[in-house]
């Protein structure tokens, strides 16, 4: 579907600056007046200076009523240093509280007023020899976006700003906002079944129904409790610590019908039955935390999931439809990478798997043997791989920014290119479009250029691309 946008407008009316400056000084005034510090005494350069003689027909009225006031003028005694101090403390204090308020109030305004926009991304030279194309941009996160999920009309993204972005992807406008999140949202999931989305920061999962003015209806834990509504709402302060008896949440996944939920957790994934929303039980094998999981389905009542982990290795379970408890791994992938998994993706019989170590490998799912490895795939962590919509090609994204296209059989490299100026943290794909997530607090929407067995065939200028949107 193609998208369309809206220009975006002025948010903040040049009135406020005014106002706060009107206010800031009728603050200074009222304070030093109240402190003390004002009432200068000594300061009789105003009372020494020479009169000077009115013209030349009119009173004299300065001078007779100086004349009359000859009386001695009392003197106020200077404030000691503690009471100097204590009345310099006590302004600092006032004037701190209003301009926390004053700031509180305008984070608010902006809040309300200021939603994300998916902007037209600018054309640039040479972009007919790159085999993507960036058409649009997802901007309104003020801090690194961490996760994405789409469909063919709506764009989920999460954001170390502690917040989840819905966007529509028809009009180009952020629809809302979930937050209340205690800390990062490293995950989020959307399910088409049932219009719930799923966000995931610290321990938590939270549930939210769209359809019902963004509510919260279910929080759930690492260790499998299942709470009622937003218990876990988030306060002003990020919360760090992870409590007692929980552990991290590093990604979730849905199974293809949206009936089962999996949380990697600590060395455990967690299954939780969303018909339900109960705990089942428990994956388990691996001997650091679980870094990235997929899931695929065999058959209907049976999944396939497939897992990443710190202690280098990739497993596999199969779940069928009932399994309570733990459940063991049905296979160990040999060899293991040199480093933590980071990211895993499934493309038929074919499983991909980047890693710290700056490689990739290509393994058959059935065969359950390594075909094919690229050591330096990147220069850097591989921290995200994707599948291009509608042609057998592979996406991979680094820490250094750098997108890469590889053909899937055979494995080899078709083109590389910028994709961000920061750390791809996430690669999601819908029907017909590529989305990207980076540090640089943006999403980017791209658009894959016709590949006929490995080779790049031009489609014509971005301009055009656009003006045809």
């Amino acid at each position: 579907m193609e998208l369309l946008y809206a220009a975006n407008s002025d948010l903040v009316s040049d009135s406020s600056a005014a106002d706060s400056a009107s206010a800031g000084s009728a603050t200074s005034a009222a304070e030093n007046q109240e402190s003390g510090v004002a009432a200068d005494t000594h300061d009789t350069s105003a009372r020494d200076r020479e009169l000077i003689p009115p013209p030349s027909g009119l009173p004299s009225k300065i001078g007779s009523i100086s004349r009359q006031s000859s009386v001695p003028e009392k003197k106020i005694p200077e404030p000691s240093p503690l009471a100097k101090r204590k009345a310099y403390e006590k302004t600092m204090e006032k004037t701190k509280t209003k301009e926390q308020k004053l700031s509180d109030e305008s984070d608010s305004s902006l809040s309300e007023v200021q939603r994300g926009i998916i902007n037209p991304f600018p054309a640039s030279k040479g972009i007919r020899s790159t085999p993507l194309q960036c058409i649009y941009t997802a901007e309104g996160h003020t801090k690194a976006v961490l996760c994405v999920d789409a469909t063919d009309d709506l764009l989920f993204t999460g954001s170390k700003d502690r917040t989840c972005k819905v966007w529509n992807l028809v009009t180009g406008q952020e629809i809302m906002s979930l937050g209340g999140h205690p800390n990062n949202v490293v995950s989020v999931k959307y399910c088409n079944y049932t219009s719930l989305v799923f966000t995931v920061s610290t321990s938590y999962i939270k549930v939210w129904d769209i359809r019902d003015s963004a509510k919260c209806i279910r929080t759930l834990t690492s260790s499998g409790q299942a709470m009622p509504a937003d218990v876990c709402s988030g306060s002003t302060n990020r919360t760090v610590a992870i409590p007692a008896g929980e552990n991290q949440i590093n990604q979730i996944a849905l199974n293809p019908t949206g009936t089962f939920l999996y949380a990697a957790a600590g060395n455990s994934v967690r299954m939780w039955d969303l018909k339900r929303f109960q705990s089942t039980g428990k994956l388990t094998g691996h001997q650091g935390p679980v870094m990235c999981l997929t899931v695929n389905q065999i058959s209907n009542g049976q999944d396939l999931i497939i897992t990443g982990s710190k202690d280098h290795y990739i497993k596999m379970f199969d779940v069928t439809e009932g399994a309570l408890g733990s459940v063991s791994p049905t296979h160990n992938f040999e060899p293991p990478h040199y480093d933590g998994i980071e990211a895993l993706a499934i493309m038929g019989d074919n499983l991909f798997s980047g890693s710290r170590d700056n490689g990739i490998k290509k393994w058959d799912l059935p065969q359950k043997d390594l075909l094919q490895q690229v050591p330096n795939a990147h220069k850097d962590w591989v921290c995200a791989l994707g599948l291009v919509p509608g042609v057998p090609v592979l996406l991979s994204g680094c820490r250094g920014g750098t997108l890469k296209l590889w053909n899937v059989d055979p494995f080899a490299p078709i083109g590389e290119m910028k994709g961000h100026d920061s750390p791809i943290n996430a690669i999601c794909t819908n029907s017909s479009q590529i989305f990207t997530a980076a540090d640089d607090h943006t999403v980017r929407i791209w658009k894959a250029r016709n590949m006929i067995d490995g080779q790049i065939s031009d489609t014509g200028d971005a301009s055009e691309d656009l003006a045809s949107n």
